[in-house]
């Protein structure tokens, strides 16, 4: 128990540190504001004479209030650690400027970072205030929507405000490219990249291809039964998922066996059970 509460904040740390360096390095300096409680912390920062990190930390306290009335004090303790250390070393960091002054390379860095840093941080049950709780309770209302979606659709209302406080365009669009890189690494790094193939074949030889896909590539195929409605013909339909990469090796199998078989591939985006996702596992 000990050691798994030390990996947690072992991870949150680095998770922490990850996004000040991305806040700092690459976001705040090259004036985008990406969205957030972050993105409305540079903005405001541009108004007050007030350390982005500073703000961050203080337009949080009502959304950490919320956070200990709706999902309880545990849970926010391990937020307002990831979320000091975000403020304490994005201060730090400030002085030092930007890394890169090319602000399209700004936008790709610091996107990835982000979306890094948030993910690491959810994945082991804690967020990094702002907008990540706001989003945990939409989720709770709306476990359909994906944690990246929500997020993109808060960051558009940010970006939107930036381009006027900023009156530059060009940042707000950058800004753009930096939310649609972060929405899109989040939901690897929280879901990973498990999009499979499911693929149903309809062939005189079902059961030779079955037997071929279990020998040769270990993989669990279901029959389905079918009638041909031109022919009135009893079929036996194979169904199986199966990973990217091992499409074209069961495409190979079919032509092999039957050549004239009827396969129809669709892209799988979740899949559940054994070799992917676990039933129990939690909806981040």
């Amino acid at each position: 128990m000990k050691t798994s509460i030390i990996k947690k904040y072992a991870i949150i740390t680095i998770a922490a540190v990850i996004n000040s360096v991305a806040i700092s390095s690459f976001i705040d300096p090259n004036n985008m504001a990406p969205g957030g409680v972050s993105g409305i912390a540079i903005i405001i920062s541009r108004v007050l004479p007030i350390e982005t990190g500073t703000l961050i930390f203080m337009l949080n306290v009502p959304i950490l209030l919320l956070a200990i009335y709706k999902f309880g004090l545990n849970f926010t303790v391990s937020t307002i650690y990831a979320l000091a250390i975000i403020s304490v070393v994005t201060n730090i960091l400030a002085p030092l400027g930007a890394v890169t002054d090319d602000i399209l390379l700004a936008a790709l860095s610091g996107g990835v970072l982000y979306a890094v840093s948030i993910g690491m941080i959810m994945r082991v049950g804690a967020t990094t205030g702002g907008m990540d709780i706001i989003v945990k309770f939409l989720r709770l209302k709306l476990p359909h929507l994906k944690t990246g979606a929500l997020f993109f659709i808060t960051d558009v209302i940010v970006i939107t405000l930036s381009a006027i406080v900023f009156r530059n365009i060009d940042s707000a669009l950058y800004a753009g490219i930096l939310v649609v890189v972060n929405s899109v690494m989040l939901d690897i790094v929280l879901y990973g990249k498990d999009e499979a193939k499911l693929l149903y074949i309809i062939s005189d030889k079902p059961t030779a291809i079955a037997d071929k896909m279990l020998k040769d590539l270990d993989i669990g195929v279901t029959y389905l039964e079918g009638h041909g409605a031109f022919s009135g013909n009893p079929k036996r339909v194979l169904m199986c998922a199966v990973k990217k990469h091992t499409s074209p090796r069961v495409e190979a199998i079919v032509k092999e066996e039957d050549s004239e078989a009827f396969m129809i591939i669709t892209s799988a985006t979740e899949i559940f059970g054994e070799g992917y996702k676990s039933y129990f596992s939690e909806r981040i």
